[in-house]
């Protein structure tokens, strides 16, 4: 699934083509995502401007002033920009199910093979819309630090790695990366999250700001079917510590990669190193 990373790369890779662009046209090939596309889309789209694209957990935000469409990858989903030059006579594959075509001719198009993306219209205050009520802080940001963790998980008997997965504590970090910011900070995945001291917590923020911050360098991680937004792969997974290493050795101390399961999710880490 792509996770806050390929999010935030397919924003930085879309944003410059976009923005100040007019939707001449709105074509919906399949409205079957997760939720319906609505109906009225291409009509409400359709001579709108592109404002802005930001992002909030792992939902990408077009602003067009009188709305905003919301738009999520799901677990196979990727966006792709079509530049001029290149989308005349490119025919639409079986798994491309929308496209935003701007007054350029460059077109935005939606690829998602299982079909557990979104796209979603929400008039006034985006962050009104029920999926973004009781989300957690961005991790990339200020809000997110020790003392909010260490608050948030006093008495908790949670494993820290579900801890952080969890979006109403803090959003996007996602699988792969509570593992790799869990071993950055020597913690292990099965530790209780109220167990953990706030000395330890000041670890983990820092392990997860660096570990999102890398990964978006690298262009997030390519597994499955995530590309970034021309086409390329991310190559983050060059750089994994753990995740998916069971039995190979770690990296700092030669030990051995465990792999549990925790809440469905696989879980890797160092017994040596994460305590």
């Amino acid at each position: 699934m792509p996770e806050l990373p390929e999010v935030e790369t397919t924003r930085r890779g879309i944003a410059p083509h976009i923005v100040g662009q007019t939707i001449t046209q709105v074509i919906v090939r399949n409205p079957r995502l997760r939720w319906p596309v609505p109906d009225e889309l291409p009509s409400l789209l359709t001579g709108l401007t592109i404002q802005t694209v930001t992002r909030r957990a792992k939902y990408l935000l077009l602003d067009f002033g009188t709305g905003t469409l919301i738009m999520h990858l799901g677990m196979s989903g990727s966006l792709r920009i079509l530049p001029p030059t290149q989308n005349t006579g490119l025919s639409p594959g079986k798994h491309d199910h929308l496209d935003l075509i701007l007054r350029d001719r460059t077109v935005l198009r939606l690829r998602d093979p299982r079909r557990f993306g979104a796209v979603l219209w929400q008039t006034g205050n985006v962050l009104h819309h029920p999926l973004f009520q009781n989300l957690g802080p961005e991790p990339l940001t200020a809000d997110f630090d020790a003392a909010w963790l260490f608050a948030k998980t006093r008495g908790s008997r949670v494993s820290i790695k579900q801890t952080l997965m969890n979006h109403h504590v803090v959003v996007g970090i996602g699988n792969i990366y509570a593992n790799e910011a869990l071993f950055l900070a020597g913690i292990n995945p099965k530790i209780a999250a109220g167990r953990i001291g706030i000395t330890r917590y000041e670890r983990l923020v820092q392990a997860v700001k660096h570990t999102l911050q890398q990964a978006i360098e690298a262009g997030g991680s390519s597994l499955r079917d995530f590309v970034n937004s021309d086409g390329t792969p991310g190559y983050f997974q060059q750089n994994y510590w753990v995740y998916g290493r069971e039995g190979q050795r770690c990296k700092k101390c030669e030990g051995m990669i465990q792999y549990i399961r925790q809440g469905q999710r696989a879980s890797f880490y160092c017994p040596a190193c994460q305590h």
